[in-house]
């Protein structure tokens, strides 16, 4: 369902996370989000930091907002995007956590690599029992942000194949059996948020994309079977929702997790088949290499491609932005496209005003382009010149 960019031609937005304020320094550190919103000082920084990122995201003109993802822990390389459901689901051992191998096969950095801080800080709770939703309380998480804006907030959270490939099991005999019970038990919580009035439910890193260059999923699950489990995980969602797939190529620490750029074409079909309304990929850090073969094959859903590099502190022009986007219109109709940012700013790598600025110059990128195509173009009072603190001529 179409709730969010319904009425817009090529709505902006960012994938998610922003930096920290340098003043929030509030962790839910294993506490229910519900429960640490009753310590005044985690609900005055919380409420405060989401509500900085939602004015942020305003003054530069974004149609699409988030929370910034203000509720996850300030961890080593972004961690908490993998722990925090992980230490709130039903089914783990959360009082004896331990260090834990990603399980997804190829992914190893050594002592002296700035990623090896980042495997070490893999310190999650082991799978005991069966799994349910648990206490991850999404639906309160958006709340509190919607209620903070007119502008629509979009909700974005892991997918089930990576949580499995972050835990040491004890409980079922086969990793595809941790996958679906991991699907299923989201889709429970994600069925929730939707009831609730959430506009946009984005999924983050199916892995589709990735069997190409680190093979199966535990061996054993190739792309097509990847798809069924992006399907029950969000079944039932686009009755009410507008449903995001989030593709990129991992940015802890803002660093690349591969050697060389990677291409999403092998993998097209089969993301053409996941069901969702809108697909995101990562272009700007990639040189823009697969946007002909991305509208060869996405043909009927809408494309958000990345303008903004999630990578470099190295703020866009708008000029590069505007014929990043020509050169994408060339491939994807207007009415089809969406102006996003890669990836999430907000891995530890990145400090705030650097992310304000990459925020303004998508925007004034995509006036660029809207005012070519006789499209109303977006406020932007970060680039206001009536507000600047030095006289021009």
């Amino acid at each position: 369902m179409l709730t969010a960019t319904k009425d817009i031609v090529m709505p902006t937005t960012i994938i998610g996370s922003l930096p920290r304020p340098s003043w929030y320094t509030e962790n839910l550190a294993g506490r229910t989000f519900l429960h640490a919103m009753l310590d005044s000082r985690f609900r005055e920084q919380y409420t405060d930091a989401v509500s900085v990122y939602l004015r942020e995201q305003a003054t530069a003109g974004l149609d699409i907002c988030t929370d910034g993802d203000a509720h996850y822990d300030e961890e080593v390389g972004g961690q908490s995007w993998t722990s925090y459901p992980l230490y709130h689901m039903d089914g783990f051992d959360r009082k004896n956590p331990a260090p834990a191998i990603m399980k997804t096969g190829g992914v190893g950095f050594p002592m002296g690599h700035i990623l090896h801080d980042y495997l070490e800080a893999r310190i999650m709770p082991k799978l005991v029992g069966p799994v349910g939703r648990g206490d991850l309380q999404y639906t309160a998480m958006w709340k509190t942000a919607q209620r903070l804006t007119d502008k629509p907030v979009k909700f974005g959270t892991i997918t089930p194949e990576l949580l499995a490939a972050a835990v040491d099991d004890e409980y079922y005999p086969d990793p595809v059996e941790r996958i679906h019970a991991l699907s299923a038990a989201m889709n429970e919580e994600l069925t929730e948020l939707a009831d609730a009035g959430c506009p946009v439910i984005q999924m983050e890193e199916p892995q589709i994309h990735m069997i190409p260059s680190r093979g199966k999923v535990f061996g054993k699950l190739d792309m097509a079977e990847m798809v069924e489990v992006f399907n029950n995980t969000v079944k039932g969602l686009r009755d009410k929702a507008e449903v995001w797939c989030h593709t990129c190529w991992g940015n802890p620490s803002q660093q690349r997790m591969f050697k060389e750029i990677q291409s999403y074409a092998p993998a097209l079909e089969h993301l053409n088949q996941v069901d969702a309304d809108v697909i995101t990929f990562e272009s700007c850090s990639s040189g823009r290499m697969d946007l002909e073969a991305i509208g060869r094959h996405i043909t009927e859903k809408k494309v958000a491609i990345g303008v903004i590099d999630h990578h470099s502190l190295q703020v866009e022009q708008p000029e590069d932005v505007a014929d990043h986007i020509r050169e994408a219109l060339r491939h994807i109709p207007a009415e089809r496209l969406v102006i996003a940012s890669d990836c999430g700013m907000g891995r530890e790598g990145m400090a705030r005003r650097h992310a304000r600025y990459k925020m303004v110059s998508l925007v004034l990128g995509t006036n660029i382009v809207k005012k070519e195509l006789g499209l109303p173009e977006a406020e932007c009072l970060a680039a206001d010149g009536r507000y600047s603190l030095v006289k021009t001529e």
